[in-house]
């Protein structure tokens, strides 16, 4: 029989996330040692549970939930939505424009097949969220990175951005709070990218995701309630807020021009038709999860276990000579640059694997966010303060005595 190969359009295709240091932490399991995984955000693993009410709400309407609901979503789920953005004063939004998906990662895919042709490109932020470049590539277009500026609290650098835009660009991405970085855009950069969008008409993909988890007061703005005259498809969901990853639960709505979408809409309203629909039993805790009490609040405020363990992490990592770590305003990472040449850091894969076999401790490499220099890695803070800051002493260890061959 020939030899299966995979699909050519996997070419380039990353999600290092999970990828050769993963596997290299899974052997070492195998082996019966006891691996730290600090490379996703995953909130269930370290202890942070989804609220009680949300469980029930699933447990009572498992009867309604047998069979396929409407391929939009349920429809008290979408109503639900449409009034949590009613109240950020979103123009132009109305039920039949919100689409739920398995998770936002469904939806961002769902949004590029419908979007792009071949050669199509998309703006998007440098360090990114890998899935929305691998996506774009899946889709057959063009993922283009514009550079985040670390000197200035990674906030995206427009020029950069306009320097990048041509008349193959379809649309400008943007993840806010960001993660790797733990960015939280403010007015006046919004504005910015709303006017590079408003002059090369472009459309706008806003992925909030973290948008309750902010830190020190900073002010969460939704780039939709911003703009009328621009199509903007806003992106959200259970994952993180409200820490029920495991129940793929995200939704996506359409606001502003929505006149601008027509045809993209009938794209929207065919792949959702051809997947039948999302999980039904999980779209019955999106109104509780919206309309009740955001137990979130506790975990953000000093004293909180996220925002204890941000300043952990912060603090640890700024404390280890060769390594400097912005704050992080919002999201549950950090993301520090290393010295190069104090360190010698030339592949920083080689640089986490190492750390690993050390120090079983498993952080994922800069690049693997798109980012084009080996001088970063992605920590996530979500161990509680006894499990993080003995393994904050035992990274410190490790780059105190460590130098690239």
């Amino acid at each position: 029989m020939t030899k299966l190969t995979k699909s050519n359009k996997l070419n380039g295709v990353y999600y290092d996330i999970r990828g050769p240091v993963l596997d290299q932490a899974k052997k070492m399991e195998d082996e019966g040692l006891k691996v730290l995984k600090l490379n996703i955000g995953n909130p269930a693993v370290f202890g942070f549970d989804m609220p009680e009410d949300m469980h029930r709400d699933i447990i009572r309407n498992l009867h309604a939930a047998q069979g396929y609901c409407d391929s939009k979503g349920l429809y008290s789920a979408r109503v639900a939505i449409y009034q949590h953005y009613q109240q950020k004063s979103l123009p132009s939004i109305n039920v039949d424009n919100i689409y739920i998906g398995n998770g936002v990662s469904e939806l961002i895919q769902m949004t590029t097949q419908a979007l792009l042709d071949s050669g199509d490109e998309v703006l998007i932020p440098a360090p990114d969220y890998p899935l929305w470049t691998a996506s774009v590539k899946l889709a057959g277009g063009t993922p283009v990175h514009y550079l985040c500026d670390e000197e200035q609290d990674w906030f995206p650098d427009l020029e950069d951005i306009r320097a990048k835009v041509t008349s193959r660009t379809k649309a400008l991405v943007l993840i806010n709070p960001n993660n790797p970085t733990g960015a939280v855009y403010d007015k006046t950069l919004l504005q910015g990218l709303i006017d590079i969008a408003r002059e090369h008409n472009l459309l706008l993909l806003s992925d909030e995701i973290y948008e309750k988890i902010i830190y020190d007061d900073i002010e969460h703005m939704s780039i939709a309630a911003m703009c009328d005259d621009l199509p903007v498809i806003t992106f959200n969901g259970l994952a993180k807020s409200y820490r029920a990853a495991g129940l793929r639960m995200g939704w996506m709505i359409l606001s502003g021009k929505i006149s601008a979408m027509g045809d993209l809409i009938t794209g929207f309203n065919m792949l959702a038709s051809m997947r039948l629909c999302a999980n039904v039993p999980a779209q019955f805790a999106i109104q509780q999860a919206l309309g009740g009490i955001q137990s979130i609040d506790n975990l953000i405020l000093p004293g909180g276990r996220l925002y204890e363990q941000r300043k952990i992490a912060t603090e640890g990592l700024n404390a280890i000579d060769g390594i400097t770590c912005v704050k992080p305003k919002g999201a549950l990472y950090a993301f520090p640059k290393i010295d190069l040449a104090k360190f010698n850091v030339t592949n920083d894969e080689q640089m986490m694997l190492d750390l690993l076999r050390e120090e079983k401790i498993m952080l994922v490499p800069g690049r693997a966010f798109n980012w084009p220099k080996p001088d970063h890695f992605r920590l996530v803070f979500l161990p509680h303060k006894d499990e993080l800051e003995p393994a904050m002493q035992r990274i410190k260890y490790f780059f105190d005595g460590y130098r690239q061959s």
